[in-house]
């Protein structure tokens, strides 16, 4: 599988990758590290106690991280996240709301991870 295949297969962009980090050799190498950096997890870990701050911080590096990347899906729903608890917003989902979404992250993540998983096999 090429990396294009591997970002037609998860749903990301790899235009938006390559824009980003301009060299695919560079994209191979940090594909390959994003089920390793726990970043996605930490957001998930912080679900669980809904602390605004932990929500905030973790949402905001996975959404760098997936938007240098172009795992799209993952970068618009941690963008949401993200602004839901950006200190001074007024909250706009509830807690249920915000759940929901995170249960959405997971089950991208999980879909994202195999499939990069499948790349790594060769």
């Amino acid at each position: 599988m090429t990396l294009q295949e591997l970002y037609e297969n998860i749903g990301g962009s790899y235009e938006q990758g390559i824009k980003v980090l301009r060299m695919e050799k560079l994209m191979d190498k940090h594909i390959r590290k994003f089920t390793k950096n726990g970043v996605v997890e930490a957001l998930l870990e912080a679900g669980e106690t809904m602390d605004p701050t932990r929500l905030f911080e973790t949402s905001h590096a996975v959404k760098g991280v997936c938007g240098n990347l172009g795992l799209t899906g993952l970068y618009e729903l941690s963008s949401e996240i993200s602004e839901e608890f950006r200190p001074g917003n007024p909250r706009q989902l509830s807690d249920e709301e915000v759940r929901a979404k995170l249960d959405e992250i997971a089950a991208l993540y999980g879909r994202t991870a195999d499939g990069i998983r499948r790349y790594e096999e060769g």
